[in-house]
């Protein structure tokens, strides 16, 4: 469980937070209080829909990886390994941070640019475990990761999206 205040990982059921002590009882509470609440502390990611991933392989070039992101309309591609298996992220802002003005970035490889290893979440994990894990982060994107294979990806305006249909449903 991460921790609302400084973002540290505790170990599930943890009374309070081994970095800031804040108590972290009360999050182990769901169902006490609204239903956004409720559906953050219990509803699996799958609730959101997750999308199909947009994937590249890792001997992609740069060129390829940000024509699927423009031509898909997505912040992000997940890069995989040989196998299928999840390598890497290309995000938007790696583009910005680290791609953005390379001599022929295009022909460039994806695996140099990418974010390695990046943070995943199950189908099975809570909307409050992935919140927490893109809040700590500052992530904007999570690939939802099945026996080491990419099956969606999720955002922040996923999350946005599920909390205010449940806002709006009265």
């Amino acid at each position: 469980m991460y921790c609302p205040a400084c973002g540290h990982h505790n170990k599930p059921g943890s009374d309070s937070c081994g970095n800031c002590m804040l108590s972290l009882a009360h999050l182990d509470t769901p169902g006490l209080h609204d239903r956004v609440e409720r559906s953050l502390m219990t509803e699996p990611v799958a609730v959101l829909n997750p999308r199909e991933p947009v994937t590249v392989s890792i001997d992609a070039d740069l060129g390829r990886a940000i024509r699927q992101m423009i031509d898909r309309g997505v912040g992000a591609v997940l890069v995989v390994g040989p196998a299928g298996e999840l390598a890497g992220i290309l995000t938007e802002r790696d583009c910005l941070a680290k791609v953005a003005g390379q001599p022929g970035y295009a022909a460039l490889p994806v695996g140099d640019f990418m974010t390695p290893g990046p943070e995943t979440v199950a189908p099975t994990d809570t909307l409050a475990f992935a919140l927490g894990k893109m809040d700590a982060g500052g992530y904007r994107h999570l690939p939802v990761v099945e026996g080491g294979r990419p099956v969606g990806v999720i955002s922040v305006r996923d999350i946005l999206r599920h909390v205010t249909h449940l806002c709006q449903k009265g």
